[in-house]
């Protein structure tokens, strides 16, 4: 693993969490978008060399929803860049570790992603994320 590519906050309001975290940081989101798959819109903002996701559920099934309606709001996930994705979630399965999706799928911010079952994590939700190269 490279280092930590960013930090994910499930919101109820992203409209809200977005002008609370702009006061927050002095600073608004550079980016926002959804991702369909995975029934959430999501803001980034850049706090140093760190990436800080807000995701707000467009759906009442996505596992933001489910989430927010177990445990409320607040971090979801902590996001690790590697490599290779592929071969990273291989090493990790070899080493016990529970992967939620068996390929790489399309994230946000132009990333392929991989999470990884947060009960072989210690309770905290693993995101591998690799840069999509053109």
């Amino acid at each position: 693993m490279l280092k930590v590519e960013h930090i994910g906050i499930a919101v109820k309001n992203l409209t809200a969490s977005n002008q609370l975290f702009e006061k927050l940081f002095g600073q608004s989101a550079y980016k926002q978008e959804g991702v369909e798959s995975e029934g959430v819109t999501t803001s980034f903002f850049k706090v140093g060399e760190t990436k800080i996701e807000l995701l707000e559920a467009t759906r009442e099934d996505s596992p933001i929803a489910k989430f927010i309606d177990k445990r409320g709001e607040g971090i979801h996930h902590i996001a690790y860049e590697v490599a290779d994705i592929g071969a990273e979630m291989e090493r990790l399965k070899n080493e016990g570790f529970i992967l939620l999706n068996e390929t790489p799928k399309k994230g946000a911010d132009n990333k392929f992603v991989c999470f990884l079952h947060p009960k072989t994590t210690n309770g905290v939700l693993i995101e591998l994320c690799q840069e999509i190269k053109a």
